[in-house]
């Protein structure tokens, strides 16, 4: 089977991201998923290769054509852009938020041409960028600047579960005024031609209610009542949706199969839901833009880093994920 070259930054050097690397790339399986092509700094990779005591050599290239895949090397775009005698693993520094934003850019660079399918990112610090004058907070903000992409669409997927999310990192209070009719509207869209761009042409789609039982009609809440006419107005459109299902019970019934996916409210009602199903296999996809990206759900995690302790496990599922979709959204 024709297996898709997919694009790796290391992330910040001083976090998990460059164990986490070596260790997926090391897993049978994951060959097996794509060719991973790796954009980072070597002598940050040998000095991995050595923690995590693999056996393993760096194969340099420009081209991902011309890389040797297998789990015994690693094809590495080069940035040379650490100064070893300056790193120290576990700690914010400028130099590696600026190296991270410079392996995440020039993936981007290479999806953008077509050179990688997809690009699956690992951890970045936000402190590391910001003494690293990185203007940007963060991986969404990147992409959306770099690619031209309007509101990126966060999509998580855990086994058969997944979760869109109306709203990011606001306030709990903040995130309730944004659940209006036209938002509604607008997600409800949105999440269906995200789920077709992945392959699911007529995707069932489940909205989680915002309060205790839907609110018991008005009891505890009024806020479904903006949620059911963007419902409606779907449905008329021939939208497979239904809802609002409580949150106590409808995720459930994703990870079932019963939908495609379910639009998560808030930030932590989704985010609870697939952690809580498998931590380390949540994976976040970023849909609409010109390209797929994938993503470990977990932080540079600096008080483990360079103990060869991290867990590779969402990266290699990461991925995977990105093997899998990326002929079919580049397809779109």
């Amino acid at each position: 089977m024709s297996k898709e070259f997919i694009g790796v930054p290391l992330g910040d050097p001083a976090g998990i991201g460059p164990e986490i690397v070596v260790k997926s790339i090391a897993r049978k399986e994951t060959n097996e998923y794509a060719n991973v092509v790796v954009f980072g700094e070597k002598n940050i990779l040998e000095k991995a290769i050595e923690v995590c005591n693999v056996d393993m050599k760096i194969n340099l290239i420009e081209d991902p054509k011309d890389g040797i895949y297998n789990n015994e090397t690693i094809n590495l775009i080069n940035l040379d852009n650490i100064d070893m005698d300056k790193f120290e693993p576990g700690k914010v520094s400028g130099m590696c938020g600026k190296a991270a934003f410079e392996y995440l850019a020039k993936s981007i660079d290479y999806a953008m041409n077509k050179r990688v399918a997809a690009i699956a990112t690992t951890p970045l610090n936000k402190e590391s960028f910001k003494a690293g004058d990185v203007e940007y907070i963060g991986h969404t903000e990147v992409l959306e600047d770099l690619t031209k992409t309007y509101n990126p669409l966060t999509m998580f997927q855990v086994r058969n579960l997944r979760v869109f999310f109306l709203s990011r990192h606001v306030s709990l209070r903040k995130a309730c005024d944004l659940v209006t009719e036209e938002n509604m509207y607008e997600f409800i869209i949105r999440s269906k031609e995200a789920l077709r761009a992945l392959g699911i042409e007529n995707p069932r789609i489940a909205v989680a209610g915002l309060n205790p039982h839907c609110g018991e009609h008005g009891l505890f809440g009024d806020e479904e009542r903006e949620i059911e006419p963007a419902i409606e107005r779907a449905q008329k459109e021939g939208i497979d949706v239904v809802g609002p299902i409580g949150a106590d019970s409808v995720f459930f019934f994703g990870l079932e199969g019963k939908f495609d996916a379910v639009l998560s409210l808030y930030h932590d009602q989704g985010h609870i839901a697939t952690k809580t199903v498998d931590f380390h296999r949540t994976i976040s996809l970023t849909n609409n833009m010109p390209f797929l990206r994938t993503s470990v759900d977990h932080g540079t995690a600096f008080d483990i880093a360079w103990k060869n302790i991290a867990n590779e496990i969402s990266l290699v599922e990461a991925i995977r994920l990105a093997g899998e979709y990326a002929p079919k959204f580049n397809k779109r």
